[in-house]
Protein backbone atom coordinates (compact mmCIF):
# COMPACT_ATOMS: atom_id res chain seq x y z
CA UNK A 1 0.00 0.00 0.00
CA UNK A 2 2.79 2.43 0.90
CA UNK A 3 4.55 1.65 -2.38
CA UNK A 4 1.35 2.38 -4.30
CA UNK A 5 0.92 5.68 -2.44
CA UNK A 6 4.53 6.60 -3.20
CA UNK A 7 4.12 5.73 -6.88
CA UNK A 8 0.91 7.77 -7.01
CA UNK A 9 2.60 10.75 -5.39
CA UNK A 10 5.52 10.54 -7.81
CA UNK A 11 3.13 10.35 -10.74
CA UNK A 12 1.22 13.40 -9.56
CA UNK A 13 4.49 15.27 -9.02
CA UNK A 14 5.52 14.57 -12.61
CA UNK A 15 2.11 15.61 -13.88
CA UNK A 16 2.27 18.84 -11.88
CA UNK A 17 5.76 19.64 -13.15
CA UNK A 18 4.49 19.35 -16.73
CA UNK A 19 1.47 21.52 -15.94
CA UNK A 20 3.55 24.20 -14.24
CA UNK A 21 5.87 24.35 -17.23
CA UNK A 22 2.85 24.77 -19.50
CA UNK A 23 1.65 27.65 -17.32
CA UNK A 24 5.06 29.34 -17.35
CA UNK A 25 5.17 29.14 -21.15
CA UNK A 26 1.55 30.26 -21.65
CA UNK A 27 1.14 33.39 -23.77
CA UNK A 28 -2.58 33.10 -24.61
CA UNK A 29 -3.60 36.45 -23.08
CA UNK A 30 -0.69 38.19 -24.78
CA UNK A 31 -1.47 36.61 -28.15
CA UNK A 32 -5.13 37.62 -27.88
CA UNK A 33 -4.28 41.19 -26.93
CA UNK A 34 -5.34 41.25 -23.28
CA UNK A 35 -1.80 41.84 -22.00
CA UNK A 36 1.25 43.55 -23.42
CA UNK A 37 3.50 40.91 -21.88
CA UNK A 38 2.54 37.63 -20.22
CA UNK A 39 4.60 36.61 -17.18
CA UNK A 40 2.74 33.70 -15.55
CA UNK A 41 3.58 32.63 -12.00
CA UNK A 42 3.38 29.23 -10.32
CA UNK A 43 4.28 28.30 -6.75
CA UNK A 44 3.72 25.06 -4.89
CA UNK A 45 4.06 21.31 -5.05
CA UNK A 46 2.20 18.05 -4.67
CA UNK A 47 1.81 17.39 -0.98
CA UNK A 48 0.67 20.92 -0.09
CA UNK A 49 -2.45 20.37 2.01
CA UNK A 50 -3.73 23.92 1.57
CA UNK A 51 -4.21 25.80 -1.70
CA UNK A 52 -4.79 29.56 -1.89
CA UNK A 53 -6.68 31.13 -4.79
CA UNK A 54 -6.37 34.87 -5.30
CA UNK A 55 -7.44 37.18 -8.12
CA UNK A 56 -4.14 37.67 -9.96
CA UNK A 57 -0.52 38.43 -9.08
CA UNK A 58 0.49 42.06 -8.74
CA UNK A 59 3.61 43.90 -9.83
CA UNK A 60 5.60 43.01 -6.70
CA UNK A 61 4.82 39.33 -7.11
CA UNK A 62 5.89 39.37 -10.76
CA UNK A 63 9.11 41.20 -9.88
CA UNK A 64 9.97 38.66 -7.16
CA UNK A 65 8.66 35.67 -9.08
CA UNK A 66 6.52 34.66 -6.11
CA UNK A 67 2.75 35.07 -5.60
CA UNK A 68 1.50 37.09 -2.63
CA UNK A 69 4.81 38.96 -2.29
CA UNK A 70 3.17 42.32 -1.59
CA UNK A 71 1.40 43.75 1.46
CA UNK A 72 -1.59 41.44 0.92
CA UNK A 73 0.66 38.42 1.36
CA UNK A 74 1.95 39.75 4.67
CA UNK A 75 -1.58 40.27 5.94
CA UNK A 76 -2.64 36.82 4.77
CA UNK A 77 0.35 35.28 6.57
CA UNK A 78 -0.67 37.18 9.70
CA UNK A 79 -4.18 35.75 9.42
CA UNK A 80 -2.71 32.26 9.14
CA UNK A 81 -0.68 32.87 12.29
CA UNK A 82 -3.87 33.92 14.08
CA UNK A 83 -5.22 30.48 13.10
CA UNK A 84 -2.16 28.83 14.65
CA UNK A 85 0.06 28.35 11.60
CA UNK A 86 3.79 29.11 11.97
CA UNK A 87 5.60 32.11 10.44
CA UNK A 88 6.46 31.51 6.80
CA UNK A 89 3.72 28.93 6.31
CA UNK A 90 2.09 30.82 3.41
CA UNK A 91 5.11 30.64 1.11
CA UNK A 92 6.70 27.47 2.45
CA UNK A 93 3.78 25.07 2.81
CA UNK A 94 0.80 26.24 0.73
CA UNK A 95 0.12 26.00 -2.99
CA UNK A 96 -0.37 29.55 -4.26
CA UNK A 97 -2.66 29.95 -7.23
CA UNK A 98 -4.97 32.55 -8.74
CA UNK A 99 -7.76 33.02 -11.25
CA UNK A 100 -5.28 34.45 -13.76
CA UNK A 101 -1.51 34.01 -13.67
CA UNK A 102 -0.20 37.33 -14.97
CA UNK A 103 -0.29 40.86 -13.63
CA UNK A 104 -3.35 42.43 -15.32
CA UNK A 105 -1.95 45.92 -14.75
CA UNK A 106 -3.63 48.94 -13.22
CA UNK A 107 -7.24 49.80 -13.84
CA UNK A 108 -8.18 52.69 -16.08
CA UNK A 109 -8.42 55.07 -13.12
CA UNK A 110 -4.99 54.05 -11.88
CA UNK A 111 -6.11 53.47 -8.31
CA UNK A 112 -5.91 49.70 -8.17
CA UNK A 113 -5.33 46.52 -10.12
CA UNK A 114 -7.48 45.86 -13.16
CA UNK A 115 -10.03 43.09 -12.76
CA UNK A 116 -9.27 40.32 -15.27
CA UNK A 117 -11.99 40.04 -17.90
CA UNK A 118 -14.26 36.98 -18.20
CA UNK A 119 -12.32 35.99 -21.31
CA UNK A 120 -9.02 36.05 -19.39
CA UNK A 121 -10.56 34.06 -16.55
CA UNK A 122 -11.76 31.45 -19.04
CA UNK A 123 -8.30 31.09 -20.58
CA UNK A 124 -6.70 30.42 -17.18
CA UNK A 125 -9.47 28.33 -15.59
CA UNK A 126 -8.31 24.96 -17.02
CA UNK A 127 -4.92 25.47 -15.35
CA UNK A 128 -6.58 26.12 -11.99
CA UNK A 129 -8.87 23.12 -12.26
CA UNK A 130 -5.88 20.93 -13.19
CA UNK A 131 -3.96 22.16 -10.13
CA UNK A 132 -6.87 21.34 -7.84
CA UNK A 133 -7.12 17.87 -9.35
CA UNK A 134 -3.41 17.07 -9.20
CA UNK A 135 -2.45 18.70 -5.88
CA UNK A 136 -5.55 17.37 -4.08
CA UNK A 137 -5.53 19.98 -1.29
CA UNK A 138 -7.61 19.39 1.81
CA UNK A 139 -8.36 23.09 2.27
CA UNK A 140 -8.86 25.77 -0.39
CA UNK A 141 -8.80 29.43 0.64
CA UNK A 142 -10.83 31.67 -1.68
CA UNK A 143 -9.22 35.06 -1.18
CA UNK A 144 -11.20 38.08 -2.32
CA UNK A 145 -14.50 38.68 -4.08
CA UNK A 146 -13.48 37.42 -7.52
CA UNK A 147 -12.12 34.12 -6.22
CA UNK A 148 -15.21 33.61 -4.09
CA UNK A 149 -17.57 34.35 -6.99
CA UNK A 150 -15.63 31.98 -9.26
CA UNK A 151 -16.44 29.03 -6.99
CA UNK A 152 -19.49 30.09 -5.00
CA UNK A 153 -22.54 32.19 -5.74
CA UNK A 154 -22.21 35.89 -6.45
CA UNK A 155 -23.13 37.51 -3.16
CA UNK A 156 -22.00 40.05 -0.58
CA UNK A 157 -18.89 39.15 1.40
CA UNK A 158 -20.80 39.29 4.68
CA UNK A 159 -23.00 36.46 3.46
CA UNK A 160 -20.11 34.01 3.00
CA UNK A 161 -17.13 35.07 5.14
CA UNK A 162 -17.32 33.04 8.34
CA UNK A 163 -18.87 30.06 6.54
CA UNK A 164 -17.44 27.26 4.43
CA UNK A 165 -18.54 24.86 1.71
CA UNK A 166 -17.45 21.42 0.57
CA UNK A 167 -16.53 20.58 -3.01
CA UNK A 168 -15.93 16.86 -3.23
CA UNK A 169 -13.20 16.13 -0.70
CA UNK A 170 -12.11 19.76 -0.53
CA UNK A 171 -13.16 22.37 2.03
CA UNK A 172 -13.63 25.87 0.59
CA UNK A 173 -13.13 28.79 2.97
CA UNK A 174 -13.97 32.31 1.71
CA UNK A 175 -11.81 35.16 3.00
CA UNK A 176 -11.90 38.90 2.25
CA UNK A 177 -9.06 40.39 0.26
CA UNK A 178 -6.13 40.90 2.67
CA UNK A 179 -5.64 44.55 1.87
CA UNK A 180 -4.59 47.28 4.26
CA UNK A 181 -6.93 49.63 2.40
CA UNK A 182 -9.96 47.33 2.44
CA UNK A 183 -12.98 49.33 3.55
CA UNK A 184 -14.94 46.14 4.15
CA UNK A 185 -12.68 45.24 7.06
CA UNK A 186 -13.25 48.64 8.68
CA UNK A 187 -16.67 47.49 9.90
CA UNK A 188 -16.47 45.79 13.33
CA UNK A 189 -19.07 43.19 12.37
CA UNK A 190 -16.99 42.26 9.33
CA UNK A 191 -13.91 41.86 11.51
CA UNK A 192 -15.94 39.43 13.61
CA UNK A 193 -16.79 37.43 10.49
CA UNK A 194 -13.10 37.27 9.59
CA UNK A 195 -12.29 35.98 13.08
CA UNK A 196 -15.02 33.39 12.68
CA UNK A 197 -13.44 32.24 9.43
CA UNK A 198 -10.00 32.03 11.07
CA UNK A 199 -11.51 29.98 13.90
CA UNK A 200 -12.82 27.51 11.31
CA UNK A 201 -9.35 27.38 9.75
CA UNK A 202 -7.76 26.80 13.15
CA UNK A 203 -10.10 23.87 13.77
CA UNK A 204 -9.17 22.37 10.39
CA UNK A 205 -5.46 22.83 11.15
CA UNK A 206 -5.85 20.69 14.25
CA UNK A 207 -8.25 18.13 12.80
CA UNK A 208 -6.39 17.53 9.53
CA UNK A 209 -2.89 18.24 10.84
CA UNK A 210 -2.23 20.90 8.21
Amino acid sequence: MKQQESDGLDGRARELAILQQQIRLCRLCQEQGYLAQAQPLVSGQVGNRMLVIGQAPGQRSIAKGLPFSGPGGKILQRWLEQAGFPPGYLHEHTYLSSLTRCDPGKDARGNGDRRPSPAELALCRPYLEAELRIVEPQVVLLVGTMAIEAFLAKTALENVVGTYQERGKQLLLPLPHPSGVSRWLNVPEHQQLLQQALSILEEWRRRYKL
